[in-house]
């Protein structure tokens, strides 16, 4: 994860490793620089993608607006801009040590 100063606040990159057409949604947790999340939507035209945004933003308390797929479309690992969080607020919610 790296920050990217902004104009208006700060955007934080979050590397996730998408696992699409789980049973339940869900974060799985760290692997090693990576955020592993179920998500139960299938691949298919961002489905997947829009799931992992929504429960991101869920999980980090901020509204689906804030968190934008940066890159990895159509791959499993994926980068999400998170606006308006630093690295360490992210890793505080989402209880990294």
């Amino acid at each position: 994860m790296t920050r990217v100063p902004g104009t208006a606040g700060s955007v934080s990159r979050l590397k996730v490793k998408v696992v699409p057409g789980a049973s339940q949604d869900g974060i799985a947790g760290w692997l090693g620089d990576e955020l592993k999340v179920r998500v139960s939507a299938p691949p298919e035209k961002g489905r997947a993608n829009k799931a992992v945004a929504r429960l991101l933003a869920r999980a980090l308390g901020i509204t689906e607006g804030e968190v934008t797929l940066a890159s990895g479309g159509r791959s499993p690992r994926k980068v999400f801009a998170v606006h308006g969080l630093s690295e360490n607020d992210i890793n505080r919610i989402l209880a990294r040590e």
